[in-house]
């Protein structure tokens, strides 16, 4: 499965939970939150301040 910024957390979390940790080393701690259930990886990446590009390259190894 190609992982897309698009993509929810809560979709990514779904199919591929063990994709939590590269997340939550990112610092995105909040992945249990409901609201980060409907943001995607894009907007989650623009509120922490993390650049998506690099993120979605780790999902993706």
């Amino acid at each position: 499965m190609e992982i897309k910024k698009d993509m929810t957390i809560g979709e990514l979390l779904e199919k591929a939970p063990e994709k939590a940790d590269v997340l939550l080393e990112a610092g995105m701690h909040c992945l249990g939150c409901p609201a980060s259930q409907g943001e995607t990886i894009e907007e989650a990446c623009a509120v922490h301040g993390i650049d998506v590009d690099e993120i979605i390259k780790e999902l993706n190894k």
